[in-house]
């Protein structure tokens, strides 16, 4: 094996553990956020309460992060608007905390 081959093999090795090992971390931060400002609605496990249930949900994680940041007309309130005291990180987190509820 060539040295720039070798090169290019360690480097798609690093990029690969950089993308994947992060999503637990993030989905770790997102569960005291949701736990503080979605479970009272949605359920601790997702399940749906007064709000609906979101586990196994079909939106992705941009999709829920925007819906946390920006708000959607089209929803019922909270959602309407943005979550108050939510930055784009947090929300971030509570998407992948989401998207890991089985």
């Amino acid at each position: 094996m060539t040295l720039s081959k070798l090169l290019m093999l360690l480097l798609a090795i690093a990029v690969t553990v950089c993308v994947l090992l992060p999503q637990p971390a993030l989905a770790q931060a997102g569960a005291a956020t949701y736990k503080a400002k979605c479970a009272a609605c949605h359920g601790p496990e997702g399940q749906g309460k007064v709000g609906p249930a979101l586990k196994g949900t079909s939106l992705s994680n941009d999709q829920i992060a925007n819906l946390l940041t920006k708000g959607d007309d089209a929803k019922k309130p909270p959602h309407k608007k943005a979550l108050s005291g939510l930055s784009t990180d947090d929300a971030k987190a509570v998407a992948a905390f989401v998207k890991g509820l089985k």
